[in-house]
C-alpha cells in the first residue's frame, strides 16, 4: 500500500494547517514554518524550494469542505506513530510562534491529537516543552 503523500508533506501539511486555523497564517508562522524545514533533520532530503508549492497544495485541499479531515487522513495514512508525535511537535511549535494560542488553535491540536491517536500525557509533555520554550518571564 503506497502512501497518498510524502512524510515531509505530511508534516508541513500539519504545520500550514496549524497555521491558518484563525483564518490568515501570519508572518511569525511563516518564519517559523521555514526555519523548522531548514533546521530539522526529519527535512534534510527535503528540497526547501518546494516548500511554497506543497503549502499551497495543502491550502487547496483545505478550501473543500471536507478539508481539514482530508488532511488529517493524508497525515495520519503518510506518518509512523513516531512521525505522528513529530507531527504534534511541529503544529504546536507553528501554533506557540506567535506567542498567543487561541482556542481555535487549542481546538485544533486536540483535534489531531485524536486523528493521531496520540496519548494525551505525551502531548501534554510537547505542549509543556514548548510552553517554556516561548515563555517570556
Amino acid at each position: 500500500m503506497s502512501k497518498t503523500i510524502s512524510t515531509h508533506h505530511a508534516l508541513i501539511y500539519v504545520m500550514v494547517t496549524t497555521a491558518g486555523v484563525q483564518g490568515d497564517i501570519g508572518d511569525r508562522e511563516l518564519k517559523a514554518i521555514g526555519r523548522i524545514v531548514k533546521q530539522l533533520p526529519i527535512f534534510r532530503a527535503f528540497d526547501a524550494d518546494k516548500l511554497t508549492h506543497v503549502a499551497q497544495e495543502c491550502g487547496e485541499i483545505l478550501q473543500d469542505k471536507e478539508g481539514l479531515e482530508a488532511v488529517f487522513g493524508l497525515a495520519a495514512e503518510a506518518l509512523t506513530p513516531k512521525l505522528r508525535e513529530t507531527a504534534y511537535a511541529l503544529a504546536v511549535e507553528i501554533a506557540a510562534s506567535d506567542l498567543a494560542v487561541g482556542k481555535e488553535e487549542l481546538r485544533f491540536l486536540a483535534m489531531l491529537r485524536d486523528h493521531l491517536g496520540l496519548d494525551k500525557l505525551v502531548t501534554a509533555a510537547i505542549e509543556r516543552g514548548a510552553i517554556a520554550r516561548y515563555q517570556t518571564e
